[in-house]
């Protein structure tokens, strides 16, 4: 990452970055413009709500249909219904602690992670707090390279800075950059993915970028694929500029998938057929 006084703000000037985020912002535009928003954007963000804890699911192994996770109401009964469970929990969460994070963001993914893990069979040990040297990692789905428990304290609290410090990064950049540096630290004991994927759309959404929560990146991460979300967080964590932009760009479409499946909602809404 760039040494100068703004780093993300340099990140938002790397090739391909510009137009990424011109992309999502054309995007964002779009669905905010319908007219079912102006009507019915509480029904939106529900919907969105649901298609991204979905999404999130199923990167962390849990590729349910989503009318099964409609449907379902018990979300204890193996690991795969627990993950469900733990994604559809923290979509409901994201929205209650946005001003928290401008504040403390490492208060935040605590509580994100005490939120996700709680109940899902981890100890109450482990839930909530940063690992400690020595303990393990469940995140089989990701096999970047471990930091040590040090590492990941010191770069945890140079992110909260960053992100307490604000400054002229776009959105997508921001969101980006928390999301691709808590899965390149995977500070938890598990989780990790659901915690960093909803940190991004907290960002997203405290940004002004998407304040009702209708674009969820989720849905687009999930629709992109592990294979290519395992592909762009190797990039991030490289660290070269080919490397970042290639991750912030992923999350630009990420994000414009999520876009585009709330504008087709609306066009659901609007022909009456949802």
């Amino acid at each position: 990452m760039s040494t100068t006084a703004d780093p993300l703000a340099a990140l938002g000037a790397l090739p391909g970055v510009p137009e990424a985020v011109d992309s999502v912002r054309k995007a964002v535009d779009r669905v905010y413009g319908h007219r079912v928003m102006r009507r019915r954007s509480n029904e939106i963000t529900a919907e969105a709500a649901l298609r991204g804890a979905r999404g999130s699911a199923a990167l962390s192994g849990a590729d349910w249909a989503l009318e099964e996770v409609r449907r379902r109401t018990d979300f204890s009964i193996d690991e795969e219904s627990r993950t469900v469970g733990a994604a559809l929990r923290l979509t409901a969460e994201a929205g209650q602690l946005l001003s928290i994070w401008r504040q403390s963001p490492l208060r935040v993914l605590a509580r994100l992670h005490l939120v996700a893990a709680g109940g899902a069979g981890v100890s109450d040990e482990l839930v909530g707090r940063p690992r400690l040297a020595g303990e393990p990692v469940d995140e089989p789905l990701v096999e970047l390279p471990l930091p040590g428990a040090d590492e990941v304290a010191g770069r945890l609290e140079g992110l909260s800075e960053l992100i307490i410090a604000g400054g002229s990064a776009p959105a997508l950049v921001t969101a980006a950059v928390v999301h691709g540096e808590l899965m390149a630290l995977r500070p938890f004991g598990s989780h990790n993915g659901l915690v960093a994927r909803t940190a991004e759309r907290i960002v997203l959404i405290g940004s002004g970028l998407d304040p009702k929560s209708v674009c969820a990146a989720e849905v687009g991460h999930g629709e992109l694929g592990r294979a290519a979300y395992v592909a762009a967080l190797d990039g991030y964590a490289s660290g070269t500029p080919e490397g970042m932009a290639a991750w912030i760009t992923h999350c630009g479409r990420a994000v414009e998938l999520g876009a585009r499946e709330s504008t087709a909602v609306c066009e659901a809404l609007q022909r009456g057929a949802a």
